[in-house]
């Protein structure tokens, strides 16, 4: 069960980078002379028309956007901050997520970037965190913090990037199948509403406006071909907003109050501060945005057929590590690779790194032209949740892909999945389950993906590296002797 980027490679006698000898082969082999716009190139290096990027990227931007936007609205609502501020967390939050992005589909040399079809957003492990903090210590502690977990996180990503080998697909696809099935919640929440005893909660025409766009969905997957049909969830979204304007579901007034360009300067609350216990909590969150994105990046690289060797892992987990600094300088907020753009890709079967470089620059856009960014906030919740729900789902959908290759018979790798969800799901079905619990322990296991990664990461390594369990076969071979 070892993973591509193993320390040895003794199948490949004579070149020990299997890309060289990929590049070596295609340069041997003459292109052929009636394509030459198509060059044997892995699908990921692959450059699409113009029109399939602008409409794919977008599709990508609309499948995240909420999600981005939510972490800066209930930080700054918990914060205490007036609307106008809150408006400056969303651009730069945006901003942020539109050039890590960028990293990551593009890469930066050899410093940072996965260069696959990664799409970045905020990342939700980091909002208690910042909320306990900024009521400590003040909003300048928030971001001190973060920029000393970016540092720390760009120190560590070589490190913890090493430990990959630990990640068979009995532990990736656990974590992933996890990820997939904690963020349907999400989706629910969207669709029915957040509030129980409001009086809209679930109302059955917001269910069927969700279920309809479910419905058609399916409907292009099954019925178009080619590039109509990767656009599945982009005309699910449009159609759904059209019908959700009879029924009173939009309010596009926000965009005529929002300006055209704005943004918010460095460091706007002052300069930063350094307290050793914020500092110590968003260095935890850091670790644990490392899991996460981890466990996506292994989805993305196995949807797309692309090795992800150690040096690309650490790199990615780079990009992160820069989204705390530039997050810290800019008002933002940490970063992590987005499960329903993981689950995106793996639905359309698109795999060019450019499609989410796209989304990157399209995410920038928003954030320096607020007023676009009021009309893709304007969209009805009903209609991102059913888009999402189908998202959500096929994440899950990979995740127990990547478990039909594991071998369960005599193994005790059924255990091991079974304990990691049932870990894992606890923060999802009851979400003050560590309430009791000081705050680093509600940061790592009220989170569903990390509770599930590092109870998955821990048992493997106690079924299959400890000595006890290689061990395990000796005493029969014994037995005659004595």
């Amino acid at each position: 069960m070892s993973q591509p980027p193993g320390p040895a490679m003794p199948a490949q006698p004579s070149t020990p980078a299997p890309e060289e000898a990929e590049e070596a082969a295609t340069k041997a082999v003459p292109e052929p002379a009636p394509d030459p716009a198509a060059p044997a190139r892995h699908p990921v290096d692959q450059l699409l028309p113009p029109t399939r990027l602008g409409l794919l990227g977008l599709q990508h931007v609309l499948v995240m956007y909420t999600g981005c936007v939510t972490v800066p609205l209930v930080f700054g609502s918990a914060a205490k901050l007036d609307t106008s501020t809150i408006g400056l967390l969303i651009n730069a939050d945006l901003l942020v997520a539109g050039l890590i992005t960028l990293l990551q589909a593009l890469g930066l040399g050899k410093v940072a970037g996965v260069r696959l079809p990664v799409v970045a957003g905020a990342t939700f492990t980091a909002v208690s965190p910042m909320i306990l903090i900024a009521g400590d210590y003040g909003i300048q502690a928030v971001y001190g913090a973060m920029i000393a977990a970016g540092v720390f996180g760009l120190l560590v990503a070589v490190p913890f990037a090493r430990a990959v080998r630990f990640f068979p697909p009995l532990v990736s696809g656990t974590v992933i199948t996890v990820i997939g099935l904690s963020l349907i919640g999400v989706a629910a929440g969207l669709i029915a509403g957040q509030d129980p005893a409001a009086k809209d909660y679930a109302r059955p025409s917001h269910l069927a406006l969700a279920g309809g766009i479910v419905l058609l969905i399916v409907l292009v997957q099954r019925l178009t071909r080619g590039f109509l049909a990767q656009l599945g969830v982009l005309i699910g979204l449009v159609a759904g907003t059209l019908v959700a304007v009879p029924m009173g579901l939009t309010d596009f007034s926000s965009v005529g109050g929002a300006d055209w360009f704005g943004l918010a300067s460095p460091f706007h609350f002052g300069a930063p501060h350094f307290p050793v216990a914020a500092v110590i909590s968003m260095c935890v969150v850091m670790l644990v945005t490392y899991t996460e994105s981890t466990a996506d990046m292994l989805a993305v690289a196995e949807m797309t057929g692309r090795d992800l060797s150690r040096g690309d892992l650490a790199r990615g987990l780079a990009a992160d590590g820069l989204s705390g600094i530039f997050g810290g300088v800019m008002n933002g907020f940490l970063d992590t690779a987005f499960a329903q753009n993981v689950g995106l890709v793996g639905m359309t079967k698109v795999r060019s790194r450019y499609v989410a470089a796209v989304a990157g620059a399209i995410l920038l856009a928003l954030a320096l032209i607020p007023k676009l960014g009021q009309i893709v906030a304007s969209l009805p919740g009903p209609v991102i949740g059913g888009a999402g729900l189908v998202m959500f789902a096929t994440v899950t959908a990979v995740g127990i892909a990547t478990l039909r290759t594991v071998e369960f018979d005599g193994t005790g790798n059924l255990l091991i999945v079974a304990v990691s969800i049932g870990l894992g799901m606890l923060p999802v079905v009851a979400p003050s389950f560590y309430h009791a619990f000081p705050t680093w322990v509600q940061i790592i296991g009220g989170s569903a993906i990390t509770s599930a990664t590092i109870a998955a990461f821990a048992l493997n390594l106690l079924f299959h590296h400890t000595p006890s369990r290689t061990q395990r076969p000796a005493p029969p071979a014994e037995a005659p002797a004595s």
